[in-house]
């Protein structure tokens, strides 16, 4: 089968196109055809080295949506979809023509969804589940989302309007407010970190309840948009890991932080939350995703070199 396989780190130079034999299912797994694949910063950052409990030589990649040709009875021929921190680091992720997981690692995939559609999901939407789950958004939470703009900051909205939260968006140009304001959403605009209190307050007179700081830069003016008793749930920090905030203005509110990171589930736990929310997609009360960038699997070299340059357009790669 042909795959994407780095042998070294540090750079995606060491990232080929290479032919492998294709995978056999051990007992309690499946194969997976692969259909599509996403190209998520994370494999890119795999690559360059940034996971150093990565074996090597390794096949990249952890969202992918594909059909079943080998495994239990009841999943031959299925449609499914997954991701998963057991995939691209340990073991062989997704990057390729065939993949072997657990039998219990794949979901089936919501018809709505294309398998591009699907594979685009995968861990912005797992990110954003475990977020929300985790800080307790529920109907009627105050819930801010700063970097609404990003792929788990707009899952992130999506699945807590589904819940009958208030949402509020922060983002920092005024064409991303515009692009939220056309799906329903309050926006305000980021601007200096010592007026996000008097900003929320403008829309949610008590504080947010719940804050989900996608970018890493804002937990320390999050603090003080805060409710009493409310979360702050965080997914990214500068380079250093370091931020500097009020403990004393996080604790006079009876605050918590929640930290959020994908990579503590394995495929099997990641089923389990796409079956939960997969079910939305399909009765329409989530968005179906679009502005989706497909490139075959040979232009994959390629595709990385986006993505680590800063694109923001979801990359699909088709085996």
């Amino acid at each position: 089968m042909k795959a994407l396989q780095f042998n070294r780190t540090g750079d995606l130079a060491n990232l080929q196109l290479a032919e492998l034999p294709t995978p056999v299912p051990a007992t309690g797994q499946v194969l997976v055809q692969v259909k599509a694949a996403g190209l998520n910063p994370s494999d890119v950052k795999n690559v360059l080295g940034r996971f150093p409990y990565t074996t090597l030589p390794r096949v990249p990649g952890r969202d992918f949506a594909g059909v079943v040709i080998e495994g239990p009875a009841d999943l031959l021929g299925q449609e499914v979809w997954g991701t998963g921190s057991d995939l691209g680091f340990k073991n062989d992720g997704s990057h390729a023509q065939y993949l072997t997981v657990p039998a219990e690692g794949v979901a089936l995939k919501p018809r709505k969804l294309s398998f591009t559609q699907a594979a685009s999901l995968g861990v912005p939407y797992t990110t954003a589940w475990d977020a929300v789950e985790r800080s307790q958004v529920t109907r009627g939470t105050r819930f801010l989302v700063l970097g609404a703009n990003g792929a788990v900051g707009s899952a992130a909205m999506a699945l807590a309007r589904v819940r009958g939260a208030e949402v509020l968006a922060a983002v920092r140009r005024p064409e991303q407010a515009q692009a939220l304001q056309a799906q329903g959403y309050q926006v305000i605009l980021l601007d200096q970190a010592d007026t996000l209190a008097a900003q929320v307050e403008a829309v949610f007179p008590a504080g947010a309840e719940v804050i989900f700081d996608t970018t890493g830069f804002w937990l320390p003016a999050a603090v003080s948009a805060l409710a009493v008793f409310g979360r702050i749930a965080i997914i990214a920090a500068p380079v250093n890991g370091l931020v500097e905030f009020s403990a004393l203005g996080l604790y006079r509110k009876g605050g918590s932080l929640v930290g959020v990171n994908s990579l503590l589930y394995n495929c099997a736990a990641c089923a389990r939350m796409l079956e939960q929310f997969g079910r939305y997609f399909d009765n329409g009360m989530l968005p179906v995703p679009t502005d989706l960038l497909e490139a075959p699997l040979s232009e994959g070299l390629a595709a990385y070199a986006d993505v680590n340059g800063g694109s923001s357009q979801k990359v699909i790669l088709l085996p």
